[in-house]
């Protein structure tokens, strides 16, 4: 059984640069993988390996500077969901591209997965998910406005747009684990919104502690790694990734006539050029090839 942590931290990282090569090195000294993003403004990710493992790194992350009271959020796995272990740089651990966004100086109302239902059941309480496109078409929370967007980065032109949308409204906002529900509440917040809340924990937590009996989420949630979707009691699902533009898929999907194996799939077929698929097939083509060797391919990671 592997263990999965999804954690993020926003604390001030004065040289993040320095604390990369101590992380990746303990993460490879322990069989942990995964992706963390650093950047001046903490750090974020999702990692997976044993018990001793993640207890050991997540150890280290707790003695980075501001990070002591990290949180974190645990599932299980039957297989390692991740290829490879990735700590990368980054202007932002989650990138809305508004300078000045800081929650930790401004940011909504934490809500309770326990009290989350009561607050989005309330007819003057506006519910938006944050999330892009491609997670919102596998599921999302009844009644939730989906903003379409392709990229976090869309959301805040999004809300220039739409803001009449919500005039004397309350705004509840919720995403995968949280911390998109973190810059966007604090970006409405200096937007002039008043009251404006989010998930605690996000979907994920929502779908571990919420009965499925009493649950206001319809499908799945998409997660980052291998696993691709879970479900409430965070099961997961049967949803697969189409390789090429890494959208979730079901297994009937890869019967319709559009799809081809780390190729394309129906839902990226027109957005690539014979170039990039023939890129693409070679990709697949040494994928395979290092699985009829027993070996595992980088291109997974």
């Amino acid at each position: 059984m592997v263990i999965v942590a999804t954690l993020y931290k926003f604390t001030p990282f004065p040289d993040p640069a320095q604390l990369r090569g101590p992380l990746l090195d303990l993460c490879a000294a322990q069989g942990v993988r995964g992706t963390l993003l650093l950047a001046g403004e903490g750090i974020n990710g999702t990692i997976a390996g044993s018990r001793a493992g993640l207890d050991a790194v997540l150890a280290h992350i707790r003695s980075l500077p501001g990070c002591a009271d990290l949180e974190w959020k645990e599932s299980t796995a039957q297989i390692m969901p991740f290829g490879r272990m990735k700590v990368r740089l980054k202007r932002e651990i989650v990138t809305m591209g508004v300078p000045g966004t800081d929650p930790r100086s401004l940011v909504g109302t934490y809500v309770d997965p326990a009290d989350w239902n009561a607050l989005i059941s309330a007819p003057d309480v506006a519910v938006i998910d944050t999330r892009n496109d491609y997670e919102v078409a596998i599921g999302s929370f009844r009644g939730a406005v989906d903003p379409e967007t392709a990229s976090f980065r869309d959301f805040p032109a999004w809300w220039a747009a739409n803001r009449d949308r919500f005039h004397n409204k309350r705004v509840a906002m919720f995403c995968t684990g949280g911390i998109r529900c973190e810059k966007s509440t604090a970006f409405l917040k200096a937007q002039g919104v008043e009251e404006v809340y989010h998930l605690k924990g996000g979907i994920l937590k929502y779908l571990e502690e919420v009965p499925e009996d009493e649950s206001l989420w319809d499908g799945g949630c998409f997660v980052f790694d291998e696993r691709v979707a879970v479900g409430h009691g965070l099961q997961p699902l049967p949803h697969q990734l189409c390789r090429a533009c890494r959208r979730p898929i079901l297994p009937e999907d890869r019967s319709r006539p559009e799809f081809e194996e780390g190729v394309q799939c129906h839902l990226c077929v027109g957005e690539y050029s014979e170039e990039d698929r023939a890129r693409f097939r070679e990709r697949q083509r040494q994928i395979k090839l290092a699985e009829a060797r027993g070996q595992e391919h980088l291109g997974l990671g």
